[in-house]
């Protein structure tokens, strides 16, 4: 059973937020409305580091179209099958996606979690556009503006958090999880994408050797590699993977007009999920 997230904290004092109606409030009196479409903006404007921060209303859609047509949707078997390792099947249970996107990776975990198990779910995005797509997409969850930097959600609260392709911070990972709570991140690996890079750009870095450090609160991370190749078979499919990429402002106009050539495309993903359990 998934349920919405119930212990979010104001993003201005950092005490216990309470629904009233349409409403969030805490008790020094500060306000949050809950939009139309169901999701709550926790991002106080002296947060923000731009007027519209995260992914453009264009990147989102293009990266819902991708992630649609199933092309990650081994990296979404993997993580579900790493992350429910060790959940209770009957019982409670809460996991944040912590910059969740438009929420594929939190609706594709909803379905896996068994139904006897109480999933309270959030998602988090400093995107307004990401955000906005996911609360259309799943009712039943909590969907939030927010930064992981100062996440809105009450300390040892979690029992899981996602990290995916994001901007993890540790510190504030750790503050919310529980005691043998787990952080699960996944990371690009160095043949990610090789071969859409090899034709934007007019060479490859050399890639540096991977090393994980264990962040403060956590023990060594438990990793593993995941390698599959997706076929990409319309110009269509490609404009999108690079919309939604870093990518897409990395290169130059001549790398992109290349992309923008292109009808085909057989593409190596090539991922890393590493697990870290709150100590």
């Amino acid at each position: 059973m998934i349920l919405p997230f119930q212990a979010l904290t104001c993003p201005l004092d950092a005490s216990p937020l309470r629904r009233d109606a349409a409403l969030w409030r805490c008790s020094a009196g500060h306000s949050f409305d809950i939009a139309r479409e169901g999701y709550i903006h926790l991002l106080p404007v002296q947060n923000k580091r731009s007027r519209d921060p995260g992914d453009s209303k264009a990147m989102v859609a293009a990266r819902r179209r991708f992630l649609a047509a199933g092309h990650y949707q081994p990296i979404a078997d993997t993580l579900n099958r790493i992350a429910l390792a060790g959940l209770p099947a009957v019982g409670d249970a809460a996991c944040l996606d912590a910059g969740c996107g438009e929420g594929y990776y939190l609706r594709q975990f909803a379905n896996a979690v068994a139904p006897s198990l109480r999933m309270a779910l959030i998602g988090l995005d400093i995107s307004k556009w990401a955000v906005q797509a996911a609360a259309k997409l799943q009712h039943d969850a909590t969907w939030v503006v927010g930064s992981n930097a100062r996440l809105p959600v009450a300390s040892a609260a979690l029992d899981r958090v996602l990290c995916m392709f994001g901007f993890p911070v540790y510190a504030e990972f750790a503050r919310v999880l529980k005691p043998g709570g787990v952080l699960l991140q996944v990371d690009a690996g160095p043949d990610h994408l090789r071969e859409l890079r090899e034709i934007i750009y007019p060479s490859l870095k050399a890639e540096r050797k991977a090393e994980w450090h264990t962040p403060a609160g956590f023990s060594a991370p438990a990793c593993e590699t995941l390698r599959f190749e997706v076929e990409l078979n319309t110009g269509e499919q490609i404009a999108d993977l690079l919309l939604m990429t870093p990518h897409l402002f990395r290169t130059t106009s001549d790398g992109r007009a290349r992309a923008a050539a292109l009808t085909h495309l057989s593409l190596t993903v090539d991922v890393r999920l590493a697990s870290l359990v709150r100590r």
